[in-house]
């Protein structure tokens, strides 16, 4: 019935039908629960993962920890490349054109392929330098480099995944990609315990399960975008894959700015590791565990993100601006309301969630004083997250980037250099907490500013 529902309520989109207040909080929540519970799920895995990997010893912990910022600037890049692609699926969809969109999937396909095997190379390519360019030790090098290429390995799927899942959202269909989202972790943590427990691998059996969860995950998530999704399926709609400059050159400007912010974000990232990285290998677990915990908050903010991307993208496809605007405020209330929730039970609840992660005392009290400090810019965290899928739904995607960026390396990463040695690891996560804070609030600026829901974002159809 929740299904026939919210199908409906997608359908007064393309119609230019009005809709109630309560209809558009149905559809927004709707929309967001399926994908609340993939993020949440996801979460779940990485914690468990971080969890099995922390009861080994301090020292892989530490590995894992010094090349993760790396691992989600390459996701941020995979990310950038799938979204660029599927806004204008989005758009196309709330058009009511349909051709269109499975011909912008066909060209993506092709282009997302060549991009992810670029990013493969690279990450094979630097994984035997990085743990060293990231300050490093020579105890944890070896463990850190091996662990990195096999989640080069994985780029190609994890690629192939982000593409297929983020068709299927802005089509509307969030709960096929959340229910494989979902499969994918269960699958991660059964391949994790059997890769490092059973196995005995350590930490590259922590690299080994994820990669075979991806591999089963995008196998199944594309089989359905392209034979049985009712917008996307190419099955009985033949065409070219050959890229077209039209569709290649929109995807560039909406996932071009994306990938820079990426790109320079994770760099931010990165060289926030490397200022943590002297504190010693308490401090670089202990804020590798923190941050996976505190995920937990954040996730719910991304589903709800990525239902306001659905929503906007589709609103302004179908020309509808007042209802676009109107959907993307409630997104913003919806995701501070929970995220300001979960906050207040991080605060409360951090020295039990870090034991979870590790039974060693000292990182659990590092960690749990670094949660109870970032508890306070969660709301503030929530609007920075939903305000930029409502961008990206919009293909405002330039701007915001400029704002992410300058935030990250003009507040946090100046901060962070300042408060770290004289303050450690609670220095660094003061700075953090600074920059999430004021990022959020000139987001909500540019949001009530309103000029993303004028932009003009041309669609070259198909002759």
């Amino acid at each position: 019935m929740a299904k026939k529902e919210k199908t409906d309520l997608l359908s007064y989109i393309r119609e230019g039908r009005t809709m109630t207040q309560s209809e558009k909080l149905r559809l927004i929540v709707n929309l967001s629960i399926p994908s609340i519970l993939a993020q949440i799920s996801s979460t779940v895995m990485f914690f468990i993962d971080a969890s099995m990997v922390g009861h080994l010893g301090a020292r892989q912990s530490a590995a894992i920890g010094l090349v993760e910022s790396t691992s989600w600037l390459f996701g941020g890049l995979v990310s950038a490349a799938s979204m660029g692609f599927s806004v204008q699926v989005a758009h196309f969809i709330g058009a009511n054109d349909f051709h269109n969109a499975r011909r912008v999937l066909r060209q993506s396909l092709v282009c997302c392929a060549l991009w992810s095997f670029l990013l493969f190379c690279l990450a094979i390519g630097v994984s035997p330098y990085l743990p060293f360019w990231l300050g490093g030790g020579a105890d944890i090098a070896h463990e850190a480099t091996l662990y990195f290429a096999v989640f080069g390995m994985a780029i190609p799927f994890f690629q192939l995944e982000s593409l297929s899942g983020s068709m299927l959202k802005c089509s509307g269909n969030m709960k096929i990609p959340s229910m494989l989202n979902i499969m994918m972790c269960v699958l991660d943590v059964c391949f994790n315990y059997i890769f490092i427990f059973i196995c005995h691998l350590g930490v590259i059996g922590a690299a080994l399960g994820t990669l075979v969860a991806f591999i089963v995950t995008a196998a199944l998530m594309t089989w359905f975008l392209l034979m049985r999704s009712g917008q996307m399926s190419l099955k009985g709609h033949p065409g070219s894959f050959r890229p077209h400059a039209d569709t290649v050159g929109m995807a560039f400007r909406i996932g071009a700015p994306m990938g820079f912010q990426h790109l320079l974000m994770g760099s931010a990232q990165i060289v926030s590791t490397m200022i943590v990285a002297p504190l010693g290998n308490i401090a670089i677990a202990a804020n590798s565990f923190a941050v996976t915990v505190e995920s937990l908050c954040y996730m719910p903010g991304y589903g709800i993100a990525e239902a306001a991307t659905t929503l906007v993208g589709q609103g302004i496809g179908a020309g509808q601006r007042l209802l676009t605007r109107s959907f993307a405020y409630m997104s913003v209330g919806l995701g501070i309301s929970v995220m300001t929730v979960m906050g207040i039970l991080m605060y409360i609840f951090a020295p039990e969630l870090m034991a979870i992660m590790t039974p060693v005392e000292a990182i659990i009290q590092e960690g749990a004083q670094a949660l109870r400090i970032e508890a306070w810019a969660e709301p503030m965290f929530a609007a920075t997250i939903v305000c930029n899928g409502i961008f990206i739904g919009a293909g405002d995607t330039l701007i915001p980037a400029i704002m992410s960026l300058s935030s990250m390396w003009g507040v946090r990463l100046s901060l962070a250099y300042f408060l770290a040695p004289r303050y450690g690891l609670k220095g660094v996560w003061t700075a953090m907490a600074i920059d999430l804070s004021f990022r959020g609030l000139i987001f909500l600026f540019r949001l009530f500013q309103g000029k993303w829901v004028n932009l003009k974002i041309s669609k070259t159809k198909e002759a």
